[in-house]
């Protein structure tokens, strides 16, 4: 081989490996600043695929979850949105209707669409399209006192099926409240006022048969503050004037002390309720009223349309979103796994588990809160009232000032 020849291959390589670093794709990705464990995890997996491959590089950029929303806001209104972030999961559809995301089903196969938790689908979805896919959902329900609830001779159900009845957890309340031992039957986390207020307690709304809106016709009037409504308020108000539950709470202590019987909360207190209450620790499936109804969404990944590059954002996603890496998430922030497939290698969740029934609630029972653009007043709007009423406020009068601030909302938008 003559010298000009091998020069020329050399020069070629060069130009080869050179082409190689270069077509490197840059991403940036945002994400909140959530627990310790959550963080650390998505740290662990950016590091990974960035070291696993040399095809997209992400740049991670963490925010204040306290103001993480108006951040982004602020951004989407300057044009300045990263290629991906993450959102809370109600928040989805505002962002989406405003034009600022990526619609993603395209990048997915029928059998992933399948594998995820139908609560997934359709908090990621709005106008027929996914723009949000979660790594994870929530769980709610009751929490018990074994101890007490056996003190009483309460019936324990285990699945959503024999769930306690209307007329059967009242007694039980009231027998509860009964114990020496116990200062408030019902432990309800007052001390969280925002979006707990929205996520923990429309599902007893749901349950008296009402809802937030009317979700066919766009529409809080005569449902948000319609009979079934309004007689829900007045019964969780009820809940609070007959001394059930603390409406000034010293913090997340009441169950954990043992002074509470029942709490009302999500999967993120399994580990320190059962660091508290050990065996006598018991998950309760939501209660039958008018019907059952559960909490779901969390956070999500969404793709933008500021993003030049989404099929190298969505090689992120499609990584993070494989069933090992949730669970890896799920392990931290004890989360319930988005996927089937995660399900069925999470030890607290998969069939058998102590936490199977959140699944079971998710695939059954669970609502999504509103999937609109109206829904950041929405919440504000029903956060308010509760506070309210809980408060001593009128139980008619503040869902009515609700439900015709939501509808100004909706006129507002022009969607209604």
């Amino acid at each position: 081989m003559n010298k000009r020849l091998v020069l020329a291959l050399t020069f070629v390589l060069i130009l080869m490996v050179s082409a190689g670093v270069m077509a490197q794709t840059e991403i940036e990705v945002w994400y909140h600043s959530g627990r310790g464990a959550e963080r650390a995890v998505t740290q662990d997996q950016v590091a990974r695929f960035n070291e696993m491959q040399d095809e997209v590089f992400v740049n991670l950029v963490e925010l204040p979850e306290g103001s993480y929303n108006e951040q982004v806001q602020s951004a989407a209104v300057a044009n300045d949105l990263p290629d991906v972030l993450d959102l809370d999961g109600p928040f989805v559809a505002n962002y989406a209707w405003s034009g600022f995301l990526y619609p993603l089903e395209d990048f997915m196969s029928e059998e992933m669409k399948e594998d995820f938790l139908p609560s997934i689908m359709s908090q990621g979805t709005y106008n027929d399209h996914v723009y949000a896919l979660g790594a994870f959902d929530s769980g709610l329900s009751f929490w018990g006192n074994r101890k007490y609830l056996e003190a009483v001779d309460a019936r324990i159900p285990t699945s959503v099926e024999d769930a306690w009845t209307y007329d059967e957890f009242m007694q039980i309340v009231e027998d509860l409240q009964a114990l020496e031992e116990v200062e408030y039957a019902l432990d309800f986390k007052m001390f969280d006022v925002g979006e707990w207020y929205t996520y923990g307690f429309s599902p007893f709304f749901q349950a008296f048969g009402a809802d937030l809106i009317d979700r066919e016709a766009n529409q809080a009037e005569g449902t948000l503050n319609g009979e079934a409504a309004v007689e829900a308020g007045k019964w969780f108000k009820s809940l609070f004037e007959n001394g059930y539950a603390n409406q000034n709470p010293p913090g997340d202590t009441e169950f954990i002390n043992e002074v509470a019987a029942l709490s009302w909360t999500g999967h993120w207190n399994y580990n320190p309720y059962t660091e508290a209450l050990g065996e006598d620790l018991v998950l309760l499936p939501a209660p039958k009223f008018e019907r059952q109804a559960t909490g779901m969404g969390s956070w999500a990944w969404s793709i933008t349309n500021n993003s030049d590059n989404p099929e190298a954002a969505w090689k992120f996603l499609e990584f993070v979103l494989q069933p090992e890496n949730i669970v890896q998430m799920t392990d931290a922030n004890g989360a319930v796994p988005a996927r089937s497939s995660a399900v069925e290698l999470s030890e607290p969740y998969k069939e058998g588990g102590d936490l199977n029934l959140f699944v079971e609630q998710l695939e059954t029972i669970a609502v999504p809160r509103p999937v609109t653009p109206a829904y950041p007043v929405i919440t504000d709007a029903f956060t308010t009232a509760v506070d309210n009423f809980v408060s001593g406020g009128d139980v008619e009068a503040e869902l009515d000032n609700a439900a015709q601030e939501i509808d100004q909302e909706f006129q507002y938008l022009g969607i209604n």
